[in-house]
């Protein structure tokens, strides 16, 4: 699949927005995660709620990586050390979109038209890459989201309304 200048650069100014709204819902779900629980897991085979929040924040940096340089790094990428809780994993996400976020808005056309392969299954121009992230993000934000309620944990406002902040508004509004 090949694409022209001006459909990469149109691509672009699609993606960008959807990827910074999924990373600002992302970042509330991972917060959700109550300090003490990030051990939890509703299955033994399950990643706990610390590593699949670690899985996301870190899949979305590759992705978007390879978008800016023209190929993955699939090379092991644990979790740094310094990072026990949500709270420290949100900061680190936070800090690391905002730089290739600043990076992928500069984005020249030939950048994003370069045909990027994912382990043998895709090869894609690098901006449809923004997407498939986007789409990997709300797939995996949907797993935590659910592990919330068991860990004790109230479940955010996604694309509307939840449960929870519902009953927090009424109850605020007496």
């Amino acid at each position: 699949m090949h694409i022209t200048s001006e459909q990469a650069t149109f691509l672009q100014g699609m993606f960008l927005p959807s990827l910074k709204n999924e990373h600002r819902l992302t970042a509330q779900v991972i917060a959700a995660i109550p300090l003490d629980k990030g051990g939890y897991r509703p299955d033994p085979v399950s990643k706990s709620a610390l590593e699949l929040a670690w899985h996301m924040a870190s899949s979305e940096m590759r992705f978007m990586d390879a978008v800016l340089n023209g190929g993955f790094n699939l090379d092991s990428w644990p979790m740094p050390e310094h990072i026990m809780h949500s709270s420290e994993l949100v900061a680190w996400y936070k800090e690391n979109f905002e730089l290739r976020f600043e990076a992928l808005k500069a984005a020249t056309p030939e950048q994003l038209m370069k045909i990027v392969d994912f382990r043998n299954m895709f090869q894609l121009p690098a901006v449809m890459y923004l997407n498939f992230t986007i789409n990997h993000i709300i797939h995996h934000r949907g797993q935590l989201s659910v592990y919330l309620r068991p860990m004790g944990a109230k479940v955010p406002s996604i694309y509307g309304e939840s449960y929870d902040a519902a009953k927090a508004r009424q109850a605020a509004n007496g």
